[in-house]
């Protein structure tokens, strides 16, 4: 069992270009959150700098953190590895700091799965619509609009899983979500979880025009 002194954990995941990254960002600032920043093989794109948005290692250097235990949690997606490295994170958390953390659905799986004895509290973060997606996906650092396309296949199994969340969001406009992200963070520390709701039918609604 976690103490009242302990930090918790924050996970924010969506399909990708649904804005997490930019939500995690704004909450960490806001709030005061350390960031998890995970480690990766992917090539860094032009903004992102090494140490502070990722990691950016080998595949030698990767799986030989696996083979060492090293990660909290780790998975493949879009044919690169990422991973979230467990001792900075439970330090953070013992000395009660909260964590929060932007990683996919396979990771926060991970997680959950390993039963540690902080708090959890899970977040699903929705795109407006799948032609806003793409177009977020084609602005990106991307050398065509093939990976776009490719990331589009991706989106209609990751978009599934967000009924293993906690709680479910749509990005439709950045500062709304932001605020209601941080609404329901500010009542889960002053009130049972199960007292804070959201309109699951909404959602469910949503999701069916996502990925009709």
């Amino acid at each position: 069992m976690s103490s009242q002194n302990d930090g918790i954990i924050v996970i924010l995941s969506s399909p990708s270009g649904a804005g997490k990254t930019t939500l995690v960002k704004l909450l960490s600032e806001k709030k005061k959150f350390s960031i998890s920043v995970s480690h990766t093989t992917r090539k860094p794109r032009s903004n992102e700098v090494n140490g502070k948005d990722y990691f950016f290692v080998n595949d030698k250097s990767f799986k030989k953190l696996i083979k060492d235990n090293e990660f909290l949690e780790y998975a493949k997606v879009f044919n690169n590895f990422y991973g979230t490295s467990k001792k900075p994170v439970l330090e953070n958390l013992s000395s009660g700091k909260n964590v929060i953390f932007d990683i996919d659905w396979q990771g926060t799986k991970q997680i959950k799965s390993k039963n540690i004895k902080y708090k959890i509290i899970t977040f699903f973060v929705l795109p407006p619509s799948k032609e806003i997606l793409y177009e977020r996906l084609s602005n990106r650092d991307m050398k065509d609009k093939l990976i776009a396309s490719e990331r589009m296949k991706d989106f209609y199994r990751d978009v599934k899983h967000w009924e293993d969340y906690d709680f479910v969001v749509i990005n439709d406009n950045l500062k709304k979500c932001f605020n209601e992200i941080s609404k329901i963070i500010d009542n889960i520390f002053s009130t049972k979880k199960s007292e804070i709701k959201y309109d699951k039918n909404l959602i469910l609604n949503h999701v069916e025009k996502l990925i009709s």
